[in-house]
C-alpha cells in the first residue's frame, strides 16, 4: 500500500513555490501533474525534474466533473502500489476539485493522504487589487454556478475560465444576478511578468482576445435590490383553479367567497389588536390570498388581471400624493389629507350625492361612522360634543316610549337611532366605533370564559347558580 502527497505549484511565478513543495518535487519517485499548462513547468523541467501529466484526460472527458473524478480515481488506483506526489496549480486547498475528491476516495480506500500547504493565486489577488479578505470573499469554479447565491454580499472570485465557451456561460450565469454592464475585473496571467488586470463590463467578458487557462475573474460585492414577487402565489391559485385542480376552488365565484374576505379582514384586525407580529404576517398572507383569488377569477373572465390591480393601486397612490411625487407643497399631515381629498373629489365627479361611495356591505357601525363623516365635511354637524350627549338622551327617551307602545317596528327604528347617536359620540371622541365594539366583544368573551371555567371546576350545573353568584365570578374575572 502506497500513499499520496499533494503539493501546489503556486499562482504562476516559480519563486512562489514553497520550499517544502519544491523538496517534495525533487525527491518524488512518482510525480504527477494535473496539467502541464502552468507557468512554473518550464523552470521545473530545466532543473531536471521528471513527471507525468493528466493532460490527455482532458481530451476525452465529457465534463470537468467527469474529468476530475477520473483523475482522482486514477491517482487512488496508482497509490495502492506506489508512493506518489500529485502537483496542482496554485494551492491544493483553494478551488481544486481533484483534491476534494482525493480526500474522499483516499479515505474510503484507506490510503494515507498528506496535503502540503501552498500559495494560491488568491494571495496575489489580494495584493494586486488591494482587497482585505476580512471583508469576506467567495471563490467559485466557473463550472459551479448552480451554487451561486442570489445576493452577493462579498466579492466573488471565479477561477478556471478556460476558454470562450466557459467565459460565455459564466457571463450568462452572472447576468441572471448582476446588471449587464456591471464592472468586473478581468485577470490574466496573475503574478507573472506579462499579467493583465483590467476592469471591463460584464457583457464584454466573452469578447476578450486573451482568454485561456490562466484567466480568472473578480466580481466586486453586490447586493441586488429586493423586489416584490407575487408570482408564486399567483401560480398556485392558477393551478388550483385549472382543470384537474381543486374542485372546491374551481367552483368558487366572487359572491361565494365574499364572506371569506370579510372574515380574513377581521382576523387581520384582531392580530393588530393583539400586537402579535407573527400572527399579523400570517393573517396578511391570508388576506392577500383573497385578493389574488378574486383577481384570478376576474382574469379568467377577461375583466382584469392581478397586474392591473397592482398598477391601478400604484398609479392612484402617486396621483393622490402630488406633495411627494409632484410639485405640490404640504407642510403637515393635515395639508396632505386636504390634498388627498381634493384629488379624490376630482376623480369622483360623477357621484350625485355627498354620501355616495360607501359600500352597502360594510358593517353597520362602520357604515354609520362613514355616513356621519361625509355629512360633516359639508357642514352638517355640531360644533361641539355637548349636543351629542343631549341627542343620545333624546333617542333613549324615544326608545322607552316605543317599548311602552310594544310596537316592534317602532322599537327597532328607535333602537337604530340610539345606536346611530352612539356612533356619532364615538366620532366626536375620535374613537372607531367598530373597533370599540370588537374590543368589547373580545373582553366579554374573555370574562365569560373565566366564569365558564369556574362553573366547570365546581362540578355544578349552570342551573344550580343564581345570577348573583355568577356575577361574583364575573367580578373576579374583571379583577384578574
Amino acid at each position: 500500500m502506497g500513499s499520496i502527497t499533494v503539493i501546489g505549484l503556486g499562482p504562476g511565478d516559480f519563486g512562489l513555490i514553497t520550499l517544502e513543495s519544491w523538496e517534495k518535487l525533487q525527491k518524488a519517485e512518482h510525480l504527477y501533474f494535473r496539467t502541464e499548462k502552468h507557468p512554473t513547468v518550464p523552470f521545473i523541467k530545466e532543473r531536471g525534474v521528471s513527471f507525468s501529466s493528466y493532460d490527455s484526460f482532458y481530451e476525452g472527458a465529457e465534463s470537468f466533473e467527469a474529468l476530475y473524478e477520473a483523475i482522482a480515481k486514477d491517482l487512488v488506483k496508482k497509490a495502492k502500489k506506489e508512493n506518489l506526489v500529485y502537483a496542482v496549480p496554485g494551492s491544493p486547498m483553494v478551488a481544486e476539485k481533484t483534491v476534494v475528491l482525493l480526500r474522499e476516495y483516499a479515505k474510503t480506500a484507506n490510503i494515507p493522504l498528506e496535503i502540503i500547504p501552498g500559495m494560491s493565486f488568491v494571495e496575489v489577488l489580494y495584493s494586486k487589487l488591494g482587497i482585505d479578505p476580512i471583508d469576506g470573499m467567495t471563490i467559485i469554479d466557473a463550472e459551479d454556478f448552480d451554487q451561486l447565491p442570489v445576493d452577493m454580499p462579498t466579492g466573488l472570485v471565479i477561477t478556471q475560465v478556460y476558454n470562450d465557451r466557459i467565459a460565455s456561460d459564466t457571463k450568462l450565469s452572472l447576468m441572471e444576478v448582476f446588471p449587464d454592464d456591471y464592472p468586473v475585473v478581468y485577470i490574466h496571467k496573475l503574478g507573472m511578468a506579462d499579467e493583465s488586470i483590467r476592469t471591463i463590463k460584464l457583457y464584454e467578458l466573452d469578447r476578450q482576445a486573451d482568454i485561456d487557462y490562466l484567466t480568472s475573474l473578480y466580481v466586486p460585492a453586490y447586493r441586488r435590490q429586493a423586489t416584490f414577487d407575487i408570482s408564486s402565489l399567483k401560480d398556485i391559485v392558477h393551478t388550483l383553479r385549472s382543470p384537474g385542480g381543486c374542485p372546491w376552488d374551481i367552483a368558487q365565484t366572487h359572491a361565494s367567497i365574499r364572506t371569506n374576505l370579510i372574515e380574513e379582514t377581521y382576523e387581520v384586525l384582531e392580530a393588530i389588536d393583539l400586537e402579535d407580529g407573527h400572527l399579523l404576517c400570517e393573517e396578511l398572507g391570508d388576506l392577500l390570498l383573497q385578493v389574488v383569488f378574486h383577481a384570478r377569477m376576474a382574469e379568467e373572465t377577461g375583466d382584469f388581471s392581478m397586474q392591473q390591480v397592482i398598477d391601478e393601486a400604484t398609479e392612484k397612490l402617486v396621483r393622490r400624493h402630488p406633495h411627494i411625487f409632484g410639485d405640490v407643497q404640504a407642510a403637515d399631515a393635515g395639508a396632505a389629507i386636504l390634498a388627498w381629498e381634493s384629488i379624490k373629489k376630482q376623480e369622483k365627479k360623477e357621484r350625485k350625492s355627498v354620501l355616495d361611495g360607501i359600500p352597502m356591505g360594510l358593517p353597520a357601525l362602520m357604515a354609520a361612522q362613514k355616513l356621519q363623516h361625509k355629512a360633516a365635511k359639508v357642514g352638517f354637524d355640531w360644533d361641539e360634543i355637548e349636543p351629542v350627549w343631549l341627542k343620545i338622551q333624546e333617542e333613549l327617551s324615544e326608545l322607552k316610549e316605543a317599548c311602552q307602545e310594544e310596537n316592534e317596528e317602532h322599537i327597532q327604528e328607535e333602537l337604530g337611532d340610539v345606536l346611530f347617536s352612539i356612533v356619532n359620540l364615538a366620532r366626536f371622541l375620535q374613537v372607531d366605533s367598530e373597533l370599540a365594539l370588537i374590543s368589547c366583544n373580545r373582553k366579554f368573551k374573555t370574562r365569560f370564559q373565566y366564569v365558564e371555567k369556574k362553573v366547570k371546576q365546581s362540578g355544578k350545573d349552570w342551573s344550580e347558580y343564581s345570577l348573583a353568584e355568577l356575577d361574583e365570578f364575573w367580578n373576579e374575572s374583571k379583577k384578574s
